[in-house]
Parts: structure tokens; sequence; C-alpha cells
């Protein structure tokens, strides 16, 4: 009874087969023993095979229902397999079974891998999606200004339908523009707040108060994030530009106030240790206001300061203004003198100071007026100097030409005193000097006229104009020279008259000698011998006259006719009167007869 070994569904079936008969066969037995009624029997087996068909199908349907579970659930690991592939862009898989051979459980158990794969795979890109999407909302959030962000998975959403890398790198480009953009902005708050800390250093504000009032975050001693918002970064550019404009303004200032203090300086001449106590203001007039960057240069204590040093100044002012102008004055006359030209009149000098003590006159207006004269006159000066030199040398050589004159007339000038032959070395330097007048003469001729066209003006020498000055004195030198030609021409004469007189001898006088006297009164005791030797006295005299004369001429064609002035003194009369000149023509004559009388004496 079931020795036979049998496959499990027919051992199955025939145990139960055997069951069933033995249970049929005690159930006839039974039947017989009772007598049942065959109609009644076959009733029983009908329903007992009746109850045995619903166990059968009760066993069949849920075995059907079994089947469609596993389909169903095969057929969704197919379908979230594909859907995972979708959404992670990818169109196949290696691992991916292909065959789908073997009952149901099998395939199952076969995808069951993968998918645990792909579930995997879903969410370490969940994770990178998250992740990046979170940093970009962070980013917007500090972009916008938000003080808080909620940063929580759960506020996190990520279209699950696409997680290809696609995706995700358009969000890492997206994650990277923001990246940029928020450090160009922290690099733009640096700037700024730099720039306010460096303007605030400057104008004498704290930096630390003012950045706060703009955003307590950037102030690195809060210790939070930076806000980076278009509003903050507006209102940071903002502070610079009226900082900035702070700044142009004090500059301005101490600009007016430097020059202020310059003039005050030149108008009062202020010492230098009064200076030097603000030279840092005067300073910013030359230097380029962007590098005007040093701590503590535009506070407005350093502008008060500046303030009341002018006003001080503007009061001390008023009363050395006059010293001043007087100064200015005395400078200029000094400069005038010095250069012999034009001298303001007195007389407008007094009405200028008389309208300066009145105080209708502007100082300043005033000063500088004189400051322009001075350096007017300082370059006229220097353009005069060389004409000046040779002015000099002509004074100094008329002088030694009036010396000489004066030496000749001296009718002791050979005899042998103390110092005699001093003047005699100096009476042939002079001679030297003299003959070197008229081409000095003629060089300040044209030099002077030179001067004159080009600067439009008469050249003035002690308010008189030199080439008069030159002219008058070519015209009285040309005088005296014509008046030493007469002189030399009566002195032959007389010269000649005299020796007629010696040789024809007086009666009763042929036998005596008279000694010879001379124009000016002394005797010739020279012996005839030495009259043969040297030539007659009368010629040798002649000689030096001719040769004294050759020294002093000079051509007078090559000057012109001008006007002279004696001295360095205004002109306010004629230079030399009529009686002077009589007088000086006296002596020459006198001069000239001494030259040519007396014993001779060596040439000089």
């Amino acid at each position: 009874m079931g020795s036979i070994q049998t496959p499990i569904p027919v051992r199955s079936s025939g145990l139960l087969e055997n069951s069933c008969g033995y249970l049929l066969q005690e159930l006839q037995m039974i039947w017989d023993e009772v007598g049942e009624d065959e109609l009644e029997r076959e009733k029983v087996l009908l329903d007992i095979e009746q109850e045995c068909l619903g166990v059968y199908r009760k066993k069949v349907d849920y075995a059907n229902m079994a089947r469609s579970r596993l389909h169903q659930e095969l057929a969704e690991s197919e379908s979230e397999f594909t859907q995972l592939l979708l959404s992670l862009g990818e169109r196949s898989l290696p691992e991916r079974p292909e065959n789908r051979a073997g009952t149901l459980r099998q395939q199952i158990d076969s995808i069951t891998p993968s998918l645990r794969d792909m579930r995997l795979r879903k969410r370490e890109r969940m994770n990178q999606f998250q992740a990046v999407h979170g940093q970009i909302q962070k980013i917007k959030a500090e972009i916008a200004g938000l003080s808080e962000y909620d940063d929580s998975t759960s506020a996190l959403k990520v279209n699950e339908n696409d997680l290809s890398l696609k995706k995700l790198e358009e969000y890492q480009a997206e994650l990277k523009k923001l990246q940029n953009e928020k450090s160009n902005r922290l690099q733009k708050v640096e700037r700024y707040t730099g720039q306010i800390h460096d303007l605030a250093a400057l104008l004498g504000v704290d930096s630390s108060m003012t950045i706060t009032k703009i955003h307590p975050s950037l102030n690195e001693l809060c210790g939070i994030a930076k806000n980076i918002s278009d509003n903050i970064l507006a209102k940071l550019e903002d502070t610079v530009k009226s900082l900035e404009e702070e700044k142009k303004k004090r500059i301005e200032k101490l600009h007016h106030l430097g020059k202020a203090l310059l003039d005050m300086w030149k108008l009062i001449d202020t010492p230098e240790k009064e200076r030097q106590q603000f030279f840092h203001v005067v300073n910013l007039l030359v230097v380029p206001s962007e590098k005007i960057t040093k701590p503590g240069s535009l506070t407005p204590g350093i502008i008060q300061q500046a303030e009341t040093e002018v006003k001080r100044l503007d009061e001390l002012k008023a009363s050395k203004m006059k010293e001043l102008f007087l100064r200015k004055q005395f400078e200029l006359q000094e400069i005038c003198s010095r250069s012999h030209m034009e001298i303001p009149s007195p007389s407008e000098m007094e009405n200028i100071t008389q309208l300066v003590d009145s105080g209708t006159m502007d100082l300043v207006h005033l000063l500088n007026s004189m400051d322009e004269q001075i350096a007017k006159a300082k370059e006229e000066a220097s353009s005069r100097k060389a004409i000046m030199e040779r002015v000099d040398k002509w004074i100094l050589a008329r002088d030694e030409e009036r010396w000489l004159e004066e030496y000749n007339r001296d009718e002791n000038r050979y005899s042998v005193s103390r110092g005699a032959h001093r003047n005699l070395k100096r009476a042939e330097r002079a001679r030297v000097t003299v003959t070197k007048i008229p081409a000095l003469i003629d060089m300040l001729i044209s030099w002077t006229r030179e001067w004159e066209e080009e600067r439009h003006k008469v050249f003035l020498y002690d308010e008189a104009p030199l080439l008069a000055m030159l002219e008058e004195y070519i015209a009285l030198r040309q005088d005296k020279e014509d008046e030493k030609q007469r002189q030399r021409l009566e002195k032959k004469k007389v010269a000649a008259g005299h020796n007629n007189l010696s040789l024809s001898p007086r009666p009763g006088t042929s036998a005596r000698r008279i000694p010879n006297r001379n124009l000016n009164g002394s005797f010739s005791n020279a012996s005839p011998t030495n009259r043969n030797l040297n030539g007659s006295p009368s010629n040798r005299r002649l000689s030096l006259g001719a040769q004294q004369a050759g020294t002093n001429s000079f051509n007078p064609r090559s000057l012109g006719t001008s006007f002279m002035q004696e001295g360095t003194k205004p002109l306010r009369h004629p230079m030399y009167a009529q009686s002077e000149y009589a007088t000086h023509l006296r002596d020459e004559t006198a001069s000239v007869v001494s030259t040519f009388s007396g014993p001779l004496s060596p040439e000089i």
C-alpha cells in the first residue's frame, strides 16, 4: 500500500484514490448491513462527489490567484526596472536579464538583484540632485537677501522622473554660475567695505558703525554670513559715493584754505617755523585727489585748524599790509636805482600811501600790482645789464679822460716829487683807456638802438635818454678837439714870432744873450747844441702836441647827435653852462700851452 516510489502528484492521487476507495468500501459495507436503498446511496455518492469538486475548485482558484500575483509582481518589477532606466537616462543595463525562460518565480528571482541595484543607483542619484539643488536654493536665497533658509531634505523637491546625468549636469552648471555670481558679489562687498574703511579713516569717520548701519552681517565681528543681495550692494555703493563726495568737498575746502595760506604767507612774509605747521594742507594743492590716502588727512579737525589759521592771518594782514607795501616800494626803487631806470614819482607813491591809510584801496590787488611792477623791473634790468656794464666802463673812461686833462694842465707834472712816477703810470693807462672810448661809444649806440627797436621805448639813464647823453658827449668831445686844433695853430704862430724875436739882435745888446722865457714864464737854458741835435724846441713841442692830439682824436661821424647827462643825477638843467664851458676852454688852453713849454721831459 504505498511501497512503490512514484512522483509527488501521482503519489498524492494514488493515496487519495486508495483512501477514497477504502472509505467507499466501508460505506458500502455499512449500507449493506443497514440495507440502504440504492437511490439513497446514489444520492449520497453524488453529494460526496459534489463536495470533492468544490474542494478541488477552491484549490484551483487559489493556485490561479497565486499565479496571478506572481505575474503581477513580475510585471511590476519589469515596469519599475524600465522606469528606473528611463529616469536615470540609461537605455539598457548590462546586468539586465534578457532570458524569459523558467517559472515565474525563477524569472522574479533573476530580475530582483538588478532591480535592487537600480533602486540603489536611483537613491544615490537623488542624493546628488538634492545636494546640488540644495546649494542652488541656498545661493539663490543668499542673493535674494533671505536671512533664513530651510535646507531640510523634505523642503527640496526633485523630479524623480528625470534623474539623468544630463539633467544633473544642467543643475551643476547652474550651481557653478550661481557660485560665480556669489563670488563676484562677495568681491564687490569686500571692495566696497575696503573703500569705506579707507575713506572713513581719511575723513575721520567710524567705519565699523557706518558698515553696521548698512547691514549687521557685513561686520565681521557679528560672525554671520554676509548679505550679498542687490539691495545691500546698492547701499554699499551709495555709501562709497557719499564718502567720495564728502572727500571731494573737503579737498576743495582745503585747497581753498591752502591757497589762502600761501597768499597770506607771501603777503605778510610768515616765518618758516609757522608755515611748517600747515605744510600738510598746502601740499594737498599739488597732490592728485586719488593719491590722497593718508589716514586723518581730511578730518574736520584739520579743516578747523586751517580755517582758524587763515582767520588769524587775515586779521594780521591788515596791520602788516602797509609795511609790506613800503617794503616792496623800496625794493622797486632799489632795482630802478641800481639799473638807473625811471623811478616812480614821489607824488604818485604819496597818493597811494594815503589811499592805503584810508582803507579805500584793495591791498591785495595793490601788492599784486607791485609784484608785477617788480617782476617787470627785474626783467628790464636784466635786458639792460650788458648795456649798463658798457655805460659804467664809459663813465670810468670819461673820468680818466678828465683826470688826464687836469694832469696835462699841471705845470709841475714832470717835476721830481713824491708820487710823480705813479701819476706818470696812471697817465699812460689813462691815454690807453681814452683811445678805446670811440669804439665803446659806437658799441653803446648800436646796442642801445637795438634795445629801443626791440622794446619800442627810449633807453633812459637816470631819466635821461642814453643816446642823447652819448651824442652830446660826442659833440662836446668834438668841440674840445676843434678848440685844441685852434690852440695848436695859435701856438705855432706865437712860437714862430718868438723865434723871430730871439734871432734879431737889439741895439747895444748884440754881444749879450738873453735867456728865452717860455709861455708859462719859465726859462729855457738848453744849449744850441742840444737844440741842433734834437731839432728846434718849437719842433719838439709841436711834435709832442701832435702826439697828444692824436691820442685824444676820435671820429664823430660814426656817432649820432644826442643829449648827455653828467654823473648819475636826473637831468633838471643843461649839463654844461656857458660860463663853465668857457672856463673849461681856458683850462684846456692853459694845458696845451703848458704842454708845449718848459724843458722837455720823457714821454708818458
